[in-house]
């Protein structure tokens, strides 16, 4: 049988080129199963793509991941079906279930059920990412996410700000308001100008009415009087860690809470105190929500 080289802590020159090697055609196994999650993901397909042998594929697939190919392929279709959920209200549970590959929407809603404990339709009217990372834990990509985070100086900026309090949910009227106030007024211009987003609380366990929020864009000149209650203010400079999240900002707690639970313990770092930070690298509406990108920085002592 085919083995997975076991990892030490000083492994060989050839230990790591089979290391690399298994993981490129791990790799190539994940990319089709994300590409391909409504449609053929047996293990006979899968091993081949691997080209490993179907009878130790099972096998393999376990060492290498961490959790069993049917119950990586099963979160990966439930993750997909509570993206589409969380982020297009126009998307249905019939319409999620099928797109994640469940032969009918009674399949999909038990998956779902027994996977968070809520039916999909609950977590579509609010979404809770810190319950899906919690069952969603997959070592090997756990590992992958350490290896994303950089550690990080990040300069004072000062930003005019504009707060939101109120329903996560209604965010967006607040990014519509400042986006009013950065045509009006011609400061803080998006072409030349960074755009940064402040959460002051946890959208997954504040009160809707409680939750706060700051739109925030960067200055160079000082902030003019304004009636859209446009606010100077200052980002401190500090160390942080810093990690890219792709796709919707719906779905953002999904990368943001592995890096407390998975990284955080083990990196030896203390956080500092002040809140995330947010700030947002695709033009909104020109880039497509799934092809969104989003810096999070932690910031840390």
């Amino acid at each position: 049988m085919i083995g997975i080289p076991q990892r030490s802590e000083t492994p060989s020159l050839t230990d790591q080129k089979l290391l690399a090697k298994y993981a490129k055609r791990f790799d190539a196994v994940l990319a089709h199963i994300d590409g391909h999650l409504d449609g053929d993901l047996s293990v006979e397909t899968l091993s081949r793509l691997a080209n490993f042998s179907a009878y130790h594929f099972h096998r393999q697939f376990s060492g290498f991941m961490g959790v069993p190919v049917s119950r990586y392929v099963q979160l990966t279709r439930l993750r997909r079906a509570a993206h589409q959920l969380a982020a297009s209200p126009q998307v249905s549970v019939v319409q999620a279930a099928l797109g994640a590959g469940f032969e009918s929407p009674e399949a999909f809603s038990r998956a779902f059920r027994r996977a968070f404990g809520m039916p999909p339709s609950a977590f579509a009217k609010a979404p809770n990412w810190k319950a899906w990372s919690a069952v969603f834990v997959v070592p090997h990509l756990a590992r992958r996410i350490s290896m994303q985070i950089r550690i990080v100086n990040f300069p004072e900026t000062r930003v005019a700000a504009l707060d939101h309090h109120g329903a996560p949910n209604r965010v967006g009227e607040t990014v519509a308001r400042f986006r009013q106030w950065r045509m009006q007024t011609g400061q803080s211009p998006v072409a030349s100008c960074r755009t940064f987003g402040i959460p002051y609380d946890n959208p997954d366990t504040t009160p809707a009415e409680d939750f706060r929020f700051a739109v925030c864009g960067e200055m160079r000149d000082a902030l003019q009087a304004n009636t859209y209650g446009v606010q100077a203010r200052v980002i401190p400079a500090g160390r942080c860690a810093v990690i890219r999240h792709v796709g919707s900002l719906d779905c953002i707690g999904e990368t943001i809470y592995p890096v407390y639970r998975d990284w955080l313990p083990a990196s030896g770092e203390e956080l500092r105190d002040h809140p995330l930070v947010f700030e947002y690298l695709s033009v909104y509406p020109e880039t497509p929500a799934e092809r969104w990108e989003t810096d999070v920085y932690v910031p840390l002592k």
